[in-house]
């Protein structure tokens, strides 16, 4: 008994020990940094990093990564601190770590400051969210989605910010997202196209409870809609009635639906092909044998919807490519 006691003091002392050399180096680090010497110290911490990760001390690698960026973010110093972003994600994969909302949330802090026209944004992005999908090959976790789709928000990259809205779960957000998009870069009659859009997507992604809640919550609250339903818009009209046909309607319903609705459908070539996915999901409508589309089109629907056998879930599908 005496025994596992010194050994568990001896843990914990040698734990002190290694986060109280981590901190000197740290302390050391930033001076440098803040005395301008940026090269030197990004050098330093490269080399540390590496050092760490040949002990396996992952931990101690990432935490050191991260305040690092961070520091070399508050001095404007864009190429350093992106690197050091990069072998975060290196110490998350490497070490296998379990994903959880901390560092998630710091990845999204890291892509919030980078510079938005950055290539290492691009590679940065892609690896978090392979990263936070666990190795299942799913599209990313959902809460990474959203942090990135609110970052993007804020920097008014609307249509970049839509699309990771449409693989969270955050309707409410991305309806809030949507009325801002339309008030600052849309027209007045286009009021109605920005939800219909978001409505088809999250059902082809079978993601019903936020297609109703970004319906809902949008026309709420756009000021250029009059409350409702039913709606001024035909074409609101039609994704209300669809959003309770979906709930528990019948193949006649969807499909008399559709008839009536053909002058509102057309007014987006990819309504149509947005309704085959919905009727194949929602309705036993049976899959095309042929596709008839092709080209930019048909790669961008194929994007959106997946193979056609895959009618497992929004996390099973591809990517969604926007305009």
């Amino acid at each position: 008994m005496a025994s596992m006691m010194a050994e568990q003091e001896g843990l914990k002392c040698n734990s002190a020990r290694n986060r109280g050399g981590v901190q000197r180096v740290e302390g050391k680090l930033r001076a440098s940094v803040e005395k301008g010497d940026y090269y030197e110290a990004h050098q330093m911490y490269r080399t540390l990093f590496f050092r760490y990760m040949s002990q396996a001390k992952y931990v101690e690698a990432r935490e050191l990564m991260y305040s690092g960026a961070l520091l070399f973010f508050s001095h404007n110093q864009q190429n350093s601190a992106a690197d050091l972003s990069m072998l975060v994600l290196e110490s998350l994969e490497k070490s296998k770590a379990e994903v959880t909302e901390d560092l998630l949330e710091n990845l999204a802090k890291l892509f919030s400051l980078m510079d938005p026209n950055s290539p290492e944004r691009v590679a940065f992005v892609s690896r978090a969210l392979k990263w936070s999908s666990g190795g299942s090959g799913k599209l990313g976790h959902p809460v990474l989605h959203q942090q990135l789709a609110i970052a993007l928000w804020k920097e008014q990259n609307y249509s970049e910010s839509r699309y990771h809205f449409l693989h969270s779960s955050d309707g409410e957000g991305c309806a809030n997202m949507l009325v801002e998009y339309s008030t600052v870069k849309g027209y007045r009659s286009e009021v109605d196209i920005f939800v219909a859009q978001a409505v088809l997507q999250f059902l082809c992604l079978k993601n019903k409870n936020s297609a109703s809640v970004v319906f809902t919550t949008y026309t709420q609250k756009h000021p250029s809609i009059e409350e409702g339903p039913p709606f001024v818009q035909p074409l609101l009209n039609f994704i209300w009635f669809l959003l309770l046909a979906v709930d528990g309607g019948t193949l006649t319903v969807f499909t008399v639906l559709c008839e009536q609705y053909q002058p509102s459908i057309k007014r987006d070539p990819m309504y149509n092909e947005y309704l085959d996915r919905i009727g194949q999901l929602f309705f036993g409508v049976p899959p095309k044998q042929t596709s008839s589309y092709g080209g930019i089109l048909g790669n961008i629907l194929n994007s959106l919807m997946g193979s056609e056998d895959d009618t497992e879930g929004p996390d099973d599908s591809s990517p969604i490519e926007l305009d």
